[in-house]
């Protein structure tokens, strides 16, 4: 299956990825256009799913944008590798538990190839480490599925700060922490972002 990679270095408009990913969307319900595997980065910026609650709001000075992603709110900024993607599932038996199945062990072999043991939940979706007794987030997936094509992604904190998920109960978990890879080790985000990208085109090919 061929998928296009694409790679943008400078932030990227939140609004204006999510208009490329339906954009896309609509291409390959048509049957034209490429899938497409996005790896960027957005300012700070806090997004809503479509399950989330006002409840999840500490600081309500900041601004929400909502989406249509699944999931509830979460945070986006420097430091963190965003990974958007337009996935066809009818090339792949419409099963959408597999493709998020592929997502997560994408993240977890790549992670497990620098050295960091992590693992998927199933009440509590994303990927998360133990770090000294204590479970954190270091992923944060979120996808949408129309005309049985995949859209948006996953978040996995590199480098960024972890003061702005203060302000939020992020993912709606009040009784786990967040993480980044460069708390727990020092990597080349060069490397992560080649291995990452390899472990998807490999799982994604079923």
């Amino acid at each position: 299956m061929e998928i296009e990679i694409k790679k943008s270095i400078k932030p990227v408009n939140y609004k204006k990825a999510i208009n490329i990913l339906e954009n896309r969307v609509n291409d390959l319900s048509l049957k034209s256009g490429k899938e497409l595997i996005w790896f960027l980065n957005h300012r700070s910026i806090f997004t809503a799913g479509t399950s989330y609650s006002d409840k999840e709001i500490i600081d309500r000075s900041i601004k929400l944008i909502k989406t249509n992603r699944g999931g509830k709110i979460t945070w986006h900024g420097p430091g963190q590798i965003i990974c958007y993607m337009v996935i066809d599932l009818k090339k792949r038996k419409k099963d959408i538990r597999k493709f998020i199945t592929a997502l997560e062990k994408s993240i977890i072999n790549t992670l497990r190839e620098f050295g960091i043991k992590s693992f998927n939940d199933r009440k509590n979706i994303g990927i998360w480490v133990n770090q000294n007794n204590e479970i954190k987030k270091i992923a944060a997936l979120g996808i949408r599925v129309k005309k049985w094509i995949a859209f948006h992604g996953f978040s996995l904190n590199f480098s960024n700060s972890l003061s702005e998920y203060q302000k939020i109960i992020p993912c709606g978990i009040n009784d786990r922490g967040i993480i980044s890879i460069r708390q727990i080790k020092k990597i080349s985000k060069v490397e992560i972002l080649k291995k990452l990208e390899q472990n998807l085109i490999d799982n994604l090919n079923y």
